[in-house]
């Protein structure tokens, strides 16, 4: 069983990587190619390209280039990725803990975008018609899939808790 579970954290820490340096390709990709705050098509229909940068956290929030607030972020995002890596490593279902180190690749993407920068460069424009829903990146679609392969595990292992009782 040691030697499993050695694999398994050697094929985490590849595949967290792996993520991290797509992410980090991706953002400079976006950087070198797109202008700040001008749109531009690309080839999933509702999804554009928009360069913007975020001091904040998700959709904007605290969006105010306040060194501090930086800081602070950046501190809580260490904090989390150390616990996420924590539970990953004593998670004992193969997709929770998948679902884990893949919120973790994402969380680190933007902990280094933000270390660097003193925010996180968002450029994937969700929007359906004229609604606009969000921009991200790709280390926060890794946190967003993360999060919701952890939340059907926990619906249908809680669905089969209630059917057996």
């Amino acid at each position: 069983m040691e030697k499993k579970d050695n694999l398994f954290n050697l094929k985490s820490f590849v595949f967290i990587i792996f993520c991290v340096l797509l992410d980090i390709w991706t953002k400079q990709l976006a950087i070198n190619n797109l202008i700040l705050g001008e749109t531009q098509e690309f080839i999933v229909p509702f999804i554009d390209l928009l360069l913007i940068y975020n001091s904040g956290i998700a959709f904007g929030i605290l969006d105010n280039n306040d060194y501090m607030t930086s800081i602070i972020l950046l501190l809580i995002g260490i904090s989390i990725v150390i616990y996420l890596l924590y539970l990953s490593l004593h998670e004992e279902h193969r997709f929770k803990k998948l679902a884990l180190i893949t919120i973790v690749a994402g969380a680190i993407g933007n902990i280094i975008d933000r270390g660097m920068d003193g925010y996180v460069t968002d450029f994937l424009h969700l929007k359906i018609n004229d609604f606009s829903f969000f921009i991200f990146n790709l280390a926060d679609a890794f946190i967003s899939i993360g999060a919701i392969i952890i939340i059907f595990f926990e619906l249908k292992s809680s669905s089969s808790y209630d059917k057996a009782n």
